[in-house]
């Protein structure tokens, strides 16, 4: 109904800037840790280059976050392969995965909320019906991320697709932030105006 779906709008005090401090500066990796043959700042993005890789690849904001919201605009060239934003994330020792909270950008993905390399599930799914209705396939995308003690909502496009309660009290309520190149065949993705504002 038109009632569920205005409900389910980005909030006004979410839509809002102050208080967000940039994550990324725009013109360079300063403050983020991965491999600089994958991973480069260019015209104002963050991009993700890969060639074909037979890993996941992740570039790690070296800051830890408990209680925020995290916004910025994802695009998958061509809108072909699959990439992420993970959240309250950790490296896997002696690997180049992390495990954790991860926000999903690829077909059949966008939208989701996946558990990276942890429960390897996902945890909540963006139904396909609304996916395509909001996905714009090859332009940019916003995602605002928003995890408040085991309260986790994600808006894609300003849509809501993720309202999700952590049940486990194992679960770290805090971590990295890292965005991702998946394995399997070349890509490109880019991420920019990544901002996030402390709770």
């Amino acid at each position: 109904s038109a009632a569920v779906t205005s409900a389910a709008l980005l909030p006004c005090w979410l839509s809002a800037e102050e208080g967000f401090e940039p994550i990324f500066d725009g013109k360079s990796l300063d403050g983020w840790e991965g491999d600089r043959k994958l991973w480069l700042a260019e015209n104002g993005e963050l991009v993700g280059r890969s060639p074909g890789i037979h890993y996941n690849d992740f570039l790690v904001h070296r800051e830890r976050f408990s209680n925020f919201v995290l916004k910025l605009s994802v695009r998958l060239v061509n809108n072909a392969g699959n990439s992420g934003i993970q959240f309250r994330s950790e490296r896997v020792p002696n690997s180049t995965e992390m495990y954790g909270y991860q926000a999903d950008v690829g077909p059949g993905w966008w939208g989701n909320l996946y558990d990276e390399s942890r429960r390897r599930r996902t945890l909540v799914e963006f139904p396909g019906n609304e996916r395509e209705k909001t996905v714009r396939k090859d332009g940019w995308n916003e995602y605002t991320i928003l995890a408040h003690g085991k309260q986790i909502r994600q808006w894609l496009n300003g849509t809501l697709t993720v309202d999700y309660t952590e049940s486990s009290e194992l679960i770290a309520r805090d971590g990295l932030i890292a965005v991702q190149i998946h394995s399997g065949p070349a890509l490109e993705v880019r991420f920019r105006d990544l901002r996030i504002r402390r709770m």
